[in-house]
């Protein structure tokens, strides 16, 4: 009666499984992006291996656990003491299932590093605590920060309820808008301190570090907004500087390039002049 209501518990736990598994509210996205794709089926290729060996060790343990218990007479056979069958089994099978995971995964990673070929380059800085954006060879830059409400709403004694705020957080002023099916390399580094560029829906970490140059790629079949977040602690507002990726049309990302480049003329071309300063 015992081993049926723990074998009875157990399917249930496993049946909810595949459920929460494929749930991106407890699991990672799948993606926007080949690698992005690549990555969650390696994460879940790897979960259910995971899941398997979990059950198998659990179950053999949970089983003996109850059948063999003192209370119903069980007891131990001292001699039973070494197996190197037993021994050499448990080390060339953990063995085998590494090298079967480890194979596709370099694969990915040396693909996560390929960053040539890119049809737009883009050098991306971290601030305390904002992002600057420079397309390179487009005379295109601009600053993102926190979203004015969020900005405001976040402030100690602001009264302001965070649950009516739209994206509270996750909002910037100026989104970094790229084409789609276009692949984007991204250039980054910091300016004070070591910030670190996440973006889940591209499958792209990477550490923006001062006084160097770290590459990462990203090419999005899909249109949308995606949101990230720096993932490296910058200091008291870490939390606070929210990366927001716009994926348009290659047609209205032209468009938006264009006005760009003619408000950044329009501004060059209004500038006071610098006073020159005084012969001593």
């Amino acid at each position: 009666m015992l081993n049926r209501k723990v074998f009875s518990a157990l399917g249930g736990l496993l049946a909810a499984v595949p459920a929460l598994a494929y749930d991106s509210s407890y699991n990672m996205p799948t993606g926007v992006t080949a690698i992005a794709r690549e990555v969650h089926g390696l994460h879940m290729q790897i979960f259910w291996i995971c899941v398997v060996i979990a059950v198998a060790v659990f179950g053999v343990m949970i089983y003996s656990i109850v059948a063999f218990r003192k209370s119903s007479g069980a007891v131990a056979d001292r001699t039973l003491l070494h197996s190197t069958k037993v021994e050499v089994i448990w080390t060339v099978i953990p063995v085998a299932i590494l090298i079967f995971m480890a194979v596709p995964a370099a694969k990915t990673l040396v693909k996560m590093e390929d960053t040539r070929n890119a049809e737009l380059s883009v050098k991306v800085t971290g601030y305390q605590w904002k992002w600057q954006y420079e397309y390179l060879g487009k005379g295109v830059s601009f600053y993102s920060s926190l979203a004015t409400e969020s900005n405001y709403a976040r402030q100690l004694n602001s009264g302001v309820d965070v649950t009516t705020v739209k994206d509270y957080l996750l909002d910037v002023d100026n989104e970094f808008v790229v084409p789609v099916d276009t692949k984007i390399r991204l250039l980054l580094t910091g300016n004070d301190v070591i910030h670190a560029w996440w973006v889940p829906d591209f499958a792209v970490k990477k550490d923006a570090i001062p006084g160097f140059i770290n590459e990462a790629w990203f090419k999005a079949d899909r249109l949308g907004r995606y949101t990230g977040q720096c993932a490296e602690l910058c200091g008291r507002d870490h939390g606070f500087m929210p990366i927001v990726v716009k994926v348009v049309s290659k047609e209205d990302f032209a468009k938006w390039l264009a006005a760009q480049q003619d408000a950044a003329k329009a501004a060059t071309t209004t500038a006071p002049a610098t006073p020159v300063a005084a012969a001593l």
